[in-house]
């Protein structure tokens, strides 16, 4: 029977991670510490087992009277407006937050650390493999995250290296669907927000730069994978490997939703990336994986989501 900590697990990703686990039947404990900064306690409102526990603290100061089999480390804001807001925070969420879950884990336990896409900055290779280093600004207003992934991943590796800690680093490429944040800040659910309001969807710059969007139901699959298997420490790349420009996400958001918002042209942000997009070679040959739900089916479902939102919104509004 394992003992699990989830850091970060109010989270989009890391709440749908929370439900994954306790599917199965050898965790006896499953702990969540998440201190609400850009969780929501209504993502796991839905959670009824004896074996949860939630700690609502900062991921640097969270305290236990236990060590853990298994601790995945998602204590990040990954929304530009919201790690820009707080760079500081960001940056020691990741870095000291690493170091303090460390302390608290099992001899011979698994430590998985969700990097992301963001430690290849604005790419110069494309797609993206394991081996590229980055094209990363380290001074810029995303090097709070960009940095503060890689720094993160440097301490994992050489805890690996230095004390043969079994670590497992991911780089997560764009995720979506159901419980992100109606103002995360992310371009699927500005999009779906603003359709479902009829207001202009945003285009930064002329909207061809590209993106490649995995269903959080994957992403999820893809990670639960990496921890279990016994061959590789990371990191590996777990994203979609088909891409689409902005224009092109605007376009299936409006025929999906049936909205008949317009789009609005602004000035791309400093440092916002040209292309994003995943080689999963290494993910194809080490875990078997690779995403299984395509862009307009995700959507669907994320469009869904958003609309309920909305309607709960309205009713309470009117009551």
């Amino acid at each position: 029977m394992k003992s699990i900590l989830v850091a970060g697990g109010a989270g989009f990703v890391g709440s749908h991670l929370v439900d994954r686990l306790l599917r199965r039947s050898d965790v006896d404990l499953l702990l969540v510490v998440d201190n609400l900064w850009t969780g929501r306690i209504e993502n796991l409102s839905h959670v009824r087992d004896p074996r949860f526990f939630f700690e609502p603290c900062d991921v640097e100061a969270v305290r236990s009277h236990r060590l853990f089999d298994e601790i995945y480390h998602l204590a990040s804001p990954a929304s530009p407006p919201w790690y820009m807001a707080e760079p500081e925070r960001t940056i020691t969420a990741n870095l000291v937050g690493a170091m303090r879950l460390r302390e608290l884990l099992k001899k011979g336990g698994r430590f998985c650390y969700t990097s992301s896409s963001e430690v290849y900055g604005d790419p110069q290779v494309h797609p993206q493999t394991e081996d590229y280093w980055g094209h990363v600004n380290p001074l810029g207003p995303r090097s709070c995250y960009d940095e503060g992934k890689r720094v993160a991943e440097s301490l994992c590796m050489n805890y690996h290296l230095a004390h043969g800690v079994e670590v497992r680093i991911i780089r997560i490429f764009n995720t979506y669907g159901p419980r992100m944040a109606q103002d995360d800040g992310r371009v699927i659910s500005n999009f779906i927000t603003q359709a479902l309001r009829n207001q202009p969807l945003t285009i930064y710059g002329d909207g061809k730069q590209t993106r490649s969007f995995c269903y959080v139901d994957d992403l999820i699959e893809g990670m639960i994978r990496m921890m279990n298997q016994d061959r590789e420490i990371g990191p590996v790349n777990l994203g979609n490997p088909v891409e689409n420009s902005m224009i092109e996400l605007a376009t299936k958001v409006l025929e999906i939703t049936g909205s008949q918002s317009e789009l609005k042209h602004v000035e791309l942000p400093a440092d916002d990336p040209k292309q994003r997009c995943p080689n999963i070679t290494r993910a194809r040959q080490l875990l078997d994986w690779s995403p299984q739900v395509d862009l307009n089916t995700g959507l669907q479902r994320a469009i869904q989501f958003y609309r309920d939102l909305l309607r709960n919104e309205r009713s309470r509004s009117s009551s």
